[in-house]
């Protein structure tokens, strides 16, 4: 079998079981792709030749529609392949992207994996410093970038070729190419063999003692590991599939590139720039998606509006990026009929374990491993499986190393001893600690390190804190998740102040400015408080008596008297 077909028989396994977990794990293998596999080669560009359907489909907020066929976008990363190669991409350069969704990206990504380039995607959320760290540490060769986000380059030092996408032809900004040049461009996509274990993408994600890490996932974790992600989707061939999530965080490439591509479905994005329940609603209903993803501030938005009748063709409801709450689980199900499947998995691997299609969902479990996936409950000191206590294991959630995991990342770039320690004594570590019931039912119980969710974005409090040390008021400070009935939570921050600072309205005014100053707009902090902070005996901050104050204050209803809030200020 070649690389194509062994993808394609794993794939329609996973669609036969499609309502049947236990037929499926027992069933599905990792396809084996061979020593050398490119999937917008071998697998997109198969399944794109000829083939008219929508593979894209974009709509704005206000009205303007742009669909794209399979055979199309296969043509239009042909072009913009050849055209980069003839700027200077060649094959393992390093690639930034860092647009919002428009056609661009997509074509972008075929492109640049066509070339044996390796895909850094990257938010437009961020400020100048996190991209000057990216780029230096990134080894950027290559930025495409959106030109609404042009300026924040301005001043940083790097060898980079400045591709700027959207400028107006007769005001192309000074030094940068104009990606539009790609358009009937003449050249020839050069052939490119690229190993199934060549870097295919590099994510940032966060830590919470260090700069962000290097995730590097090759031309098999990443589109073949997808596989598991296709099967916690539910999406079928033909189907729309339209996932809630922005460009450069890996949970767009799970749901908004490889999964439904895997499964020749659409992938439908909805632009908007305020979220409005009721046009959200109207979309999915006008566009016929069949499978919707969000994360949970979205439901939890949606409940808060008037939920109104399910759109006319949808069949699989999902959330993933945090714990959803059974109420609103047992809302949306009373007013749709359709229950919302959690999912989890991390930066460093592909969805793991989900609530499959066609399963009775136990509200607030995570669920069950996924096809393919091994998961050992170890515990975190001794690093052996946790006993099982009246048949339930507590332990830290690992990937059992033995079973070879097709969909967990090469390594940390450029750190070979954090990624030798990530896959110490046989597992790799998640950094989660949940429950496993006698059936395999997972369920989350907390982080083993002091990293939070603020709506669907992952914060390190050492990322915050480095930050709000930059203010000369500052003289240490402590980040913790305050709990949000919107978001889930938001970020808290305790300061200590420098000598001369004052525990006043107008210092904190001035740490809110400098927050929003140096902190990309998800990180910034929402809350202040000024406070000795609680630390052990050997110095170290006692972030969990922080975070229970702020949960015992959530649960009686009541706010900190003590606490600046910055849309007060």
């Amino acid at each position: 079998m070649n690389p194509t077909e062994s993808f394609r028989a794993a794939r329609d396994t996973l669609l036969e079981h499609r309502t049947d977990a236990a037929a499926a794990t027992a069933a599905f293998r990792w396809p084996d792709v061979g020593p050398h596999f490119n999937w917008a080669v071998d697998w997109f560009d198969e399944i794109a030749i000829g083939n008219e359907r929508p593979a894209l489909h974009i709509v704005e907020e206000d009205g303007r529609e742009t669909v794209v066929s399979f055979d199309r976008m296969r043509a239009r990363s042909d072009e913009v392949a050849a055209w980069l190669h003839g700027e200077g991409v060649e094959q393992g350069d390093h690639v930034m992207l860092m647009l919002g969704n428009r056609v661009e990206l997509w074509e972008s990504m075929l492109a640049v994996m066509k070339l044996g380039a390796v895909i850094l995607p990257t938010t437009t959320l961020l400020s100048p410093a996190d991209l000057a760290d990216r780029i230096e540490r990134g080894e950027i060769a290559h930025v495409v970038v959106d030109v609404a986000e042009v300026g924040k380059f301005d001043g940083l030092e790097g060898e980079f070729t400045p591709i700027v996408v959207g400028a107006d032809p007769e005001a192309v900004p000074e030094g940068w190419i104009d990606y539009a040049e790609s358009v009937d461009a003449p050249g020839i996509s050069p052939t490119v063999v690229v190993d199934s274990g060549d870097p295919c993408l590099i994510y940032f994600t966060s830590g919470t003692t260090s700069k962000p890490k290097m995730v590097v996932h090759s031309h098999e974790s990443y589109p073949v590991g997808h596989l598991s992600t296709l099967y916690w989707l539910g999406v079928q061939p033909r189907d729309v599939h339209l996932a809630i999530s922005s460009p450069g965080w890996g949970k767009h490439a799970w749901s908004c590139f490889f999964a439904p591509w895997n499964a020749e479905a659409t992938v439908f994005v909805y632009n908007y720039s305020r979220f409005d329940a009721a046009a959200l609603r109207g979309q999915l209903d006008r566009a016929g998606v069949n499978t919707f993803c969000a994360p949970p501030t979205v439901w939890r938005m949606l409940i808060q509006s008037e939920l109104g009748r399910k759109p006319r063709a949808l069949t699989e409801i999902l959330s993933a990026g945090e714990p959803l709450n059974p109420g609103v689980i047992s809302a949306v199900e009373e007013a749709w009929g359709l229950t919302i499947r959690d999912g989890y998995g991390q930066t460093e691997t592909t969805a793991i374990i989900a609530n499959p299609p066609g399963a009775a969902v136990v509200p607030g479990a995570m669920g069950q491993a996924l096809p393919g996936v091994a998961i050992a409950i170890v515990d975190p000191v001794s690093g052996e499986p946790s006993p099982a206590d009246d048949g339930v294991q507590v332990g830290e959630i690992c990937l059992d190393l033995a079973e070879e995991p097709a969909n967990l990342m090469s390594g940390y770039y450029g750190d070979d001893e954090r990624t030798a320690a990530a896959r110490a004594d046989g597992y790799f570590r998640m950094g989660d600690v949940a429950e496993r019931a006698s059936d395999g039912t997972i369920t989350f119980v907390g982080r083993t390190d002091d990293i939070f969710k603020s709506s669907d974005f992952k914060i390190s409090p050492f990322e915050v804190e480095s930050a709000l040390l930059q203010h000369a008021a500052v003289a240490e400070s402590a980040v913790v998740p305050a709990p949000d009935d919107l978001r889930h939570s938001i970020v808290k921050a305790y300061v200590t102040l420098a000598a001369g600072w004052e525990p006043t309205a107008e210092t904190a005014a001035a740490i809110f400015a400098h927050s929003r100053e140096a902190l990309s707009s998800f990180e910034r902090v929402r809350r202040l408080e000024f406070a000795e902070l609680p630390k052990t005996i050997s110095g170290k901050i006692r972030r969990v008596e922080l975070r229970q104050r702020e949960e015992e204050a959530f649960a009686r209803g009541e706010e900190l008297a003590e606490e600046f809030r910055e849309d007060r200020l």
